[in-house]
């Protein structure tokens, strides 16, 4: 009990601490990530859904697991089956099968949306600058350090080299040896280091193309939908057109 209690104090917090990421907090960073996507399904399930909210709501947070993200799959399954059960029609469809998979296809769609929310949006462009400065901050620490100790051994580098022909000292060749080899090591590390922070920034920004991919194949999908919705409303308001003329054709022509 008092474990789980110190996990919700711990949880909580984070909606009101600044999204202030740093350099290798990876789960901190990550639950910052999770909090902008649950605000982000907070603030337009109500919106989107209504007047399934409350049930759409339900299911996002039934389904979600211990990162505190929701399953959009089976969260959409639950809303599509609790629909087609209670026969429930929507706004512009009043067959409950083709509403439920339409709601369903828009769980997905939502919760993609605050994926995207949590990776580009302010609070997520805050964790990744932070991220970046973080980064280029640690390369300099490191030239700093480098360059400091070069001077160091530069001078002790020296000492040694210069006692290699002492007979008295045997081993003087040997330490030099070691010292250059130690000196060449430190800067293969650190431009091993420059790489690292290099291949950290590109993931970062592939990670942005996948979202924007991601959004726009949201967008499609929607677009698609709704196409196919407006497709049928045609379909069925023609049909009504012609049952109707038909109607009155077949009341004119008869006679008495």
């Amino acid at each position: 009990m008092r474990k789980t209690t110190l996990f919700t104090f711990i949880f909580s917090s984070l909606l009101i601490l600044p999204a202030m990421a740093q350099l290798g907090k990876v789960w901190t960073d990550f639950q910052y990530y999770s909090v902008d996507l649950q605000n982000y399904l907070r603030s337009n399930v109500n919106e989107t859904f209504r007047p399934l909210d409350i049930r759409t709501q339900g299911a996002l947070s039934n389904y979600s697991g211990d990162l505190n993200l929701p399953d959009p799959v089976s969260a959409g399954r639950q809303v599509r089956n609790d629909i087609i059960i209670n026969s429930i029609s929507g706004r512009y469809e009043n067959n409950s099968a083709v509403n439920g998979a339409g709601v369903s296809n828009e769980v997905n769609r939502v919760v993609t949306r605050g994926a995207v929310v949590g990776v580009l949006g302010r609070e997520g462009q805050i964790r990744l600058k932070t991220k970046l400065e973080d980064t280029e901050r640690s390369i300099e620490t490191i030239a700093q350090t480098i360059e400091d100790g070069d001077s160091f051994l530069d001078k002790i580098k020296d000492q040694v080299c210069q006692a290699v022909n002492n007979p008295a000292m045997p081993t003087s060749q040997a330490l030099c040896q070691s010292s250059i080899q130690q000196d060449t090591t430190v800067k293969i590390l650190q431009e091993q280091a420059k790489i690292n922070a290099e291949n950290l920034a590109q993931t970062i920004q592939t990670n942005q193309s996948i979202q924007y991919t991601n959004l726009n194949l949201a967008n499609i999908s929607q677009q698609v939908e709704e196409a196919n919705r407006s497709r049928r409303v045609d379909s069925a308001t023609e049909a009504a057109r012609l049952l109707r003329t038909a109607s009155q054709t077949d009341l004119f022509g008869r006679e008495p």
